[in-house]
């Protein structure tokens, strides 16, 4: 099994979050996503998320605020995912890992094909709102 320590960034306006989908040349294509990555040797989560987000978005965080933790495991990998809101001072126009960024509703999330370790996540974020 392959263990992944991953963060994730959720941009928040209006009531709605920036959904990723990944690109046809990325592992688990066509899945949607929070942006974010794996985090390097060294590393700790706010520094991954850091570059990451410069590194995919090229942009650069203002202020982020530790949002959830949680693994999800399943027959191949297991997953540490680390969510952090982020701002920012310019909001992403395009991504060198995704072939669509859309805003989507809190409520509506569930529309998407999303990844399995995004979906807790997901779940919290609409929970939080009720």
């Amino acid at each position: 099994m392959i263990k992944l320590k991953i963060v994730a960034a959720i941009f928040s306006r209006d009531n709605k979050v920036l959904a990723m989908k990944r690109a046809s040349h990325k592992p688990i294509p066509g899945k949607w996503e929070f942006p974010g990555g794996k985090i390097e040797p060294g590393e700790t989560p706010e520094q991954a998320i850091i570059r990451e987000i410069k590194e995919e978005l090229n942009i650069e965080i203002t202020n982020l605020s530790h949002f959830d933790n949680s693994i999800t495991t399943t027959a191949e990998w297991e997953v540490e995912l680390d969510c952090f809101f982020v701002q920012t001072e310019t909001m992403p126009t395009n991504s060198t890992d995704h072939d669509e960024m859309r805003w989507v509703e809190i409520d509506k999330l569930h529309e998407l094909d999303w990844l399995e370790a995004d979906i807790k996540v997901i779940e919290k974020l609409q929970s939080e709102r009720h």
